[in-house]
């Protein structure tokens, strides 16, 4: 038999359940997820390998109009999606508004990519309505494959996975099959802390902030970490500390725990704050934090 191989990049507006679905076609945790918009930032690669197919998942930010430079860069990765795609995943759900984000709705239709339209969450609605959105995205996308699902409750993902085989071409690996994803491990590591200060953290706070890695050195028993919260301003470098040092300790225990499950070793943490000023609006921040990967 044939091998298979191919790019399927999963797009859609922000909350409609991305990461979540991601995480459960690979199998595993990779992307962080919350009920907070903008929680994914970079795009993700999720590598799942048989003996004759190699699918490469992309997860990527939730579409918006940018505000400021990170979100113009994360709007790069959304971008580059659409091109580098030999399937999409395009997401929608049973809560947003049919339609919402036209001009990127064209955008993936001009894209003359094949498309597979997930219809999240259903378990939040009834079969009428779940019916409507399937006959709207069927006019929407012709000739597109619709799956009603709930990424939550793992129904009917694996129909998925199976057209997205049908779909993708004849093509050598493009990752050694024992790859789950192409990022490091440092990299989950500043996901797992930024996705605690996502939970922990109301208002501006989460989106000012930056986590990075200084220091991840590994021994058989061990790994010993240094982070670094960058945020924008004095003042939510106190916010973050909180009163005598209690939310970023909470944060750190939580962060360290979810991190001894991801890497199945003990992991000691050490976490520091910084100010790091207007880093979303300078190129040269964003490049230091990798924004420049696309």
């Amino acid at each position: 038999m044939a091998h298979k191989a191919g790019f399927v990049n999963i797009v859609g507006n922000p909350n409609v359940g991305k990461s979540t679905i991601m995480n459960a076609l690979v199998g595993e945790k990779l992307s962080i997820i919350t009920q907070k918009m903008q929680t994914t930032r970079h795009r993700i690669k999720g590598i799942v390998s048989g003996e004759d197919f190699q699918i490469v998942y992309s997860d990527t930010p939730g579409i918006l109009k940018p505000n400021y430079k990170l979100q113009e860069t994360m709007m790069k990765f959304v971008d580059t999606a659409l091109i580098d795609a030999d399937v999409i995943l395009f997401v929608t759900d049973v809560v947003e508004k049919p339609g919402k984000n036209p001009d990127y709705i064209e955008k993936v239709r001009k894209s003359n990519m094949p498309v597979i339209v997930l219809i999240n969450k259903i378990d939040l609605s009834n079969q009428e309505d779940v019916v409507k959105l399937y006959e709207y995205w069927s006019e929407t996308f012709p000739g597109a494959t619709i799956f009603p699902i709930s990424a939550q409750e793992k129904f009917n993902i694996e129909p998925i996975f199976d057209r997205i085989l049908e779909l993708l071409p004849e093509a050598p690996p493009y990752f050694d099959k024992n790859d789950l994803t192409d990022r490091n491990e440092r990299f989950f590591l500043q996901e797992i802390i930024r996705e605690k200060i996502l939970i922990h953290y109301q208002k501006e706070i989460p989106y000012s902030v930056e986590v990075e890695v200084e220091e991840f050195k590994e021994t058989e028993s061990i790994i010993n970490v240094r982070c670094v919260i960058h945020v924008e301003r004095d003042s939510q470098k106190g916010i973050i500390i909180g009163h005598k040092g209690n939310m970023i300790k909470k944060v750190g225990s939580e962060a360290r725990k979810d991190a001894e499950e991801f890497f199945s070793k003990k992991i000691f943490l050490e976490l520091f704050v910084k100010v790091a000023k207007d880093w979303r609006e300078k190129d040269r921040s964003l490049k230091q934090f990798g924004y420049d990967k696309f």
